[in-house]
């Protein structure tokens, strides 16, 4: 286990060579980059806030053109692509690619612009479907709807509110307009909520039927045609099917394009390296013919890249450690064993300043408590081998989603051990075959015992797991208090604790109330109870006294060591945070066990076989996903509430190199 041990780099160059060195810092990912001294007479600062804004709407141009493609013409991939991590590439690829970029970011700005046109071309087709609908009514009226009538005739072309028959019709319009002369009416269509009609009149009448119809409620049409509707219908039909073949047409050149797709993908991968650089040169002091960048790098990777740096790019290169109160970012390095477990800690805090790091003994303890709880052989050997077989499967997948499956795989080898010591596979799936169709009393090996027989037993085991775990937790405190010239903080925050709980343990385990509850029966010699009592007393008179130091006076002192003191009861809790682990122990082999009987109600014989098969395999799978995620969530739990409680804080910057963080595409550099 390691925290990599930091040194301040700060490079000078030529600004001829600024391309080449920063594309080389980006591909190498072991610099962190900070910003450079503020300006002055000699040092500026560039603003490339232009440049970036111009290559962030070519990325969401591009990513658009992707989505684009995704939906008209779908790349076909198989359930497991995501393991596949990112292509790599050689930097080779990534210079040539320098000519083409406004060629592609051409396609995906053409690709934009017929996304548009076919969201247009679609508008317009549900526009002239509603203009269609309301014309629809009008379609027998063979004279253009906005016809007023001629020099001696007035026309009404609208619609009555409500069905009406054509009696009714000049009936109503004799009724409110007895003195006008005669005019023609024609229905031209009815439905349930309307009437549209035409009405001719001689010119003089016209004032009196006008007023007649707005009395009826007369409206005209909304949207009346210039020619006849039957007419505007057949130009309406027309504009639809050009809308139409317009879309096809714009589809078929999007599908046409899918062929540009990884160069979409690069584009975007491209212009975000770009991005990065910009940002770095935005930041670097620059005079007119040099820079400087400062950063951070790894003390183990240091000496190699200032040799390259020196030699390439003829860069003056100094190497120094950083000052005590720097803002050091952390990195840790952990061998194959502890490795999968940075992503646990990770998630939790990288370690502070002065904290070890805690990854190793994580590891040991996370591998333990997911076997626990998992506990069957049979799931661990499933868990093992799909991720053995993945990590196989696609060597190029991302470091983040290959530690995961470690941490899975190595799990499931814990699981099994767990499993053969408990004596359970699939749950008790070997005595349900045996009695069901062989009517033979057979069961799966138990080494230890069995946790559903036994559960007392396993709650015991479970918390003595916990006090190991704690111990371990308060060994780490001490250590890193010692460490760090700490002494007596060492010893009051630390071995105070362990004897004091050290002693009521010893205290508990020969007690009447412990036996009568694990039927677990141990007589300690006399000077051993003793020596408990006595480890307890002094563990409580340490704690009290020191535990308030900081106070101001004594009495201060006192009660803030009583309060310490009170404390141990957190102790209490925290060990019966591990019966979780007899819980969910549990719950897996009493559930696996329920599916089998389940699976064998119907006996032996074909159907009864079949029956058990079926409920079988979706039963464990189902309670191999609940208890899988469990066993994950708990551990997590165990770690960062219980075990980390005890000595570690974190509140480490993590290491953020200026590097490739794409998303499609890396880059290898030859070494």
């Amino acid at each position: 286990m390691a925290v990599l041990q930091m040194q301040h780099i700060q490079i000078c160059a030529l600004k001829s060579n600024r391309k080449r060195l920063l594309e080389f810092l980006q591909r190498r990912g072991v610099v962190e980059l900070i910003d450079g001294p503020e300006a002055d007479d000699v040092f500026q600062k560039d603003d490339v806030t232009p440049v970036r804004a111009a290559l962030e709407r070519e990325i969401q141009a591009a990513r658009r053109a992707l989505e684009v493609l995704e939906r008209l013409a779908p790349e076909k991939t198989s359930m497991l692509a995501s393991l596949n991590g990112r292509t790599v590439l050689k930097p080779e690829v990534y210079d040539a690619f320098e000519e083409k970029a406004p060629e592609v970011a051409a396609v995906a700005a053409r690709l934009d612009a017929l996304e548009r046109e076919i969201g247009d071309r679609q508008a317009e087709i549900l526009k002239t479907e509603t203009a269609i609908e309301a014309l629809q009514p009008w379609v027998r009226l063979d004279i253009s709807m906005q016809f007023g009538g001629t020099r001696k005739t007035a026309a009404f072309i609208g619609s009555l509110p409500e069905p009406m028959r054509y009696d009714e019709i000049v009936a109503r319009l004799a009724a409110l307009a007895p003195d006008a002369g005669p005019a023609a009416v024609e229905i031209i269509s009815t439905s349930n909520d309307q009437t549209c009609i035409f009405l001719l009149t001689g010119r003089p009448d016209a004032k009196a039927y006008e007023d007649a119809l707005r009395a009826m409620g007369f409206a005209r049409p909304a949207s009346a045609t210039s020619v006849p509707p039957a007419e505007q219908l057949t130009r309406y039909k027309a504009q639809i099917a050009d809308c139409r073949q317009a879309i096809e047409s714009a589809r078929q050149e999007i599908i046409g394009a899918a062929s540009c797709r990884g160069d979409l993908k690069f584009l975007i991968d491209y212009d975000t390296m770009r991005i990065e650089k910009y940002g770095v040169i935005g930041s670097m002091a620059q005079s007119k013919s040099t820079f400087i960048l400062d950063g951070y790098i790894p003390k183990m990777d240091a000496e190699r890249l200032q040799r390259e740096l020196e030699s390439r790019f003829d860069a003056v290169v100094s190497l120094e450690d950083p000052d005590e109160d720097a803002d050091v970012p952390v990195k840790l390095k952990n061998g194959w064993f502890s490795d999968p477990v940075e992503s646990v800690v990770d998630s939790f805090s990288l370690p502070g300043k002065g904290e070890i790091d805690p990854t190793s003994i994580t590891a040991v303890f996370y591998y333990v408590l997911f076997g626990l709880m998992l506990s069957d052989a049979a799931y661990g050997a499933m868990l093992f081998f799909g991720c053995w077989w993945a990590t196989k499967r696609f060597p190029n997948m991302e470091i983040g989603m290959r530690r995961m499956l470690k941490l899975f795989q190595y799990s499931g080898l814990a699981t099994i051990f767990w499993g053969f010591i408990f004596g359970s596979f699939f749950g008790d799936i070997v005595t349900i075959v045996g009695k069901t169709f062989f009517g033979a009393d057979i069961a799966f090996p138990t080494l230890w015992f069995s946790p559903t027989e036994n559960p007392m037993l396993m709650l015991v085991f479970s918390m003595g797991v916990g006090v190991v775990h704690l111990y371990t937790g308060l060994i780490c405190s001490f250590y890193q208090h010692w460490k760090n010239g700490r002494y007596k903080d060492a010893i009051y925050d630390t071995v105070f604790w362990l004897l004091l709980i050290t002693g009521l343990i010893l205290m508990l385990i020969p007690s009447s109330m412990f036996q009568d509850m694990s039927q677990i029966y141990v007589t300690f010699p006399p000077f051993v109870n003793t020596a408990a009592v006595w480890m307890s007393i002094l563990g409580a008179i340490g704690i009290v006294l020191t535990g308030g130091r900081d106070a101001a006076s004594l009495p201060g002192r006192i009660a803030s060591g009583l309060y310490s003191l009170y404390g141990a009861t957190s102790w209490l809790s925290d060990i019966l945070s591990y019966s979780r682990l007899l819980a969910l122990g549990l719950a897996t082999g009493v559930i696996a066990s329920v599916v089998n009987q389940m699976g064998s109600m119907l006996g032996g014989g074909v159907v009864g076989a079949i029956v058990l098969l079926l409920v079988f395999i979706i039963g464990q799978l189902l309670n191999f996903g609940i208890n899988l995620l469990g066993s994950y969530v708990h551990t997590n739990r165990l770690q960062y509430v219980e075990f980390y409680g005890k000595f570690y804080e974190g509140g480490g910057r993590p290491f953020s190199p200026f590097g490739v963080h794409t998303k499609y595409f890396k880059f290898e550099e030859d070494k």
